[in-house]
């Protein structure tokens, strides 16, 4: 597998610097090469298989020799290794539950791979390996648990302080071992900016063996792509051949991998992005100007992104062509009030509790059922979290129907053990190069 920039199409990697290299030094993004096509056979029987066989299916075909069979396959077993369940909720509508791994959320499929290969190609003796992530909610905790313990590996992990829920923050700040956290005094944007700051300074390469566990990671994308080849799957099983999947979007890295399933063969008719008040996509697709702003907090916390990252790889997917792009995804936004109409019409008219991210995609599938009476595709709307994450949001009726997990409870026991920095790079490059 050979990659490229998103800003040098010239330039060629293989999956391995890729992984440990995170971000080209020109700043943009690995992609593919060559987005291979699944067989159309497999396609046609997807249904006969299982959701492990279905992800050693299309990362081998996407990594072709970059590791042995065996080892592949084992590796994609040990990271998949949880439920993905499509459930019913009437006879067009579905929700694809993500949250069944050990943090919870849906980034524990690309966390997990992507520590497991990095584990793989790790050999002994190497430079410690820095890895840095900022996250808005979510993917800090599953980073944090698909690292724990890994040798030759250190995780610093940035936060917005008091802009997580407490099980986010408990989920960053309990782990220990080699799992750092920083409450950081600005937004995840702020975050975010910092760890690219830190992959472009000389210094801290020259010092350091940086790589980034944001889906700005070709290795987080890859398998983000397996739920929705399962969940095609599950579909069939029930009769369908069509299928619109709503995805509540921040950084754009979640239905940038759908795309991208869509690119090697998954036959979906519509995607749609849902997201709250930060809405540049939407804005995008509306006017055809890309304008960022600074993000701005919201009840979908992970979702609170103002620059998503991953849209310049969505635009370099359809080779920049927006029509293209407005053609097959749409865009709906939600504001915190709507976020909870939403949160409650969903448990009245099907006793369903839904986290804020996904009440988001459930209020965008039903606006584009509304807008498309006719279409009968099976629509399907992304769980990305479990609800016990954030209670604050929810009425009593609700809040005590939530069961919350063991791996929740037994937080709750640990110390937390977190550092506090402001959001200017000095500050952050400091700490690196003290600690």
């Amino acid at each position: 597998m050979k990659l490229y920039s998103t800003n040098n199409k010239d330039l060629r990697v293989s999956f391995q610097e890729a992984v440990f290299n995170s971000m080209p030094q020109d700043r943009g993004l690995y992609m593919p090469l060559e987005i291979p096509q699944l067989e159309q056979e497999f396609i046609n029987n997807i249904e006969n298989y299982s959701l492990p066989e279905i992800a050693y299916k299309i990362a081998s075909t996407l990594l072709k020799d970059e590791i042995p069979a065996a080892d592949l396959k084992a590796l994609v077993e040990d990271a998949a290794n949880f439920d993905a369940p499509v459930v019913k909720l009437d006879e067009e509508t579905f929700v694809l539950e993500l949250f069944h791994g050990p943090s919870l959320a849906f980034k524990d499929f690309g966390a997990r791979f992507m520590s497991r290969v990095m584990a793989y190609f790790l050999k002994d003796g190497e430079q410690l390996l820095d890895v840095l992530v900022a996250t808005s909610g979510d993917t800090g905790g599953a980073v944090a648990l698909g690292f724990l313990g890994v040798p030759n590996t250190r995780v610093t992990i940035l936060f917005p302080k008091g802009k997580v829920s407490e099980v986010q923050r408990l989920q960053l700040t309990t782990n220990g071992k080699n799992i750092r956290a920083i409450a950081v005094d600005g937004t995840f944007d702020d975050c975010q900016a910092l760890v690219k700051q830190a992959f472009a300074d000389d210094e801290l390469n020259a010092k350091f063996r940086l790589t980034s566990a944001n889906s700005i990671n070709i290795a987080r994308l890859i398998p983000q792509t397996f739920y929705y080849f399962n969940a095609y799957a599950q579909l069939k099983r029930q009769g369908f051949n069509e299928v619109v999947f709503s995805v509540p979007s921040g950084n754009f890295g979640n239905i940038g991998a759908g795309l991208l399933a869509y690119k090697m063969g998954l036959p979906v008719h519509q995607f749609i992005a849902a997201t709250n008040a930060n809405d540049t996509v939407p804005r995008f697709l509306e006017t055809g100007i890309y304008d960022t702003k600074p993000s701005v907090q919201t009840y979908a916390n992970a979702m609170d992104v103002g620059a998503p990252s991953n849209w310049v790889r969505i635009m370099n997917l359809f080779n920049e062509d927006k029509n293209a792009i407005k053609e097959l995804v749409k865009a709906y936004r939600f504001t915190d009030k709507e976020t909870l109409a939403g949160i409650n019409e969903i448990f009245e008219q099907f006793n369903y509790v839904a986290c804020p991210h996904t009440a988001i995609a459930y209020l965008a599938t039903k606006a584009y059922a509304e807008e498309n009476p006719s279409d009968k595709s099976a629509k399907v709307f992304l769980s990305t979290a479990h609800a016990c994450k954030f209670p604050e949001v929810f009425p009593a009726e609700i809040l005590e129907k939530i069961k919350l997990p063991a791996q929740v409870e037994s937080l709750k026991n640990n110390p937390e053990l977190y550092d506090d920095l402001g959001k200017d790079f000095e500050g952050f490059k400091g700490y690196l190069l003290e600690e």
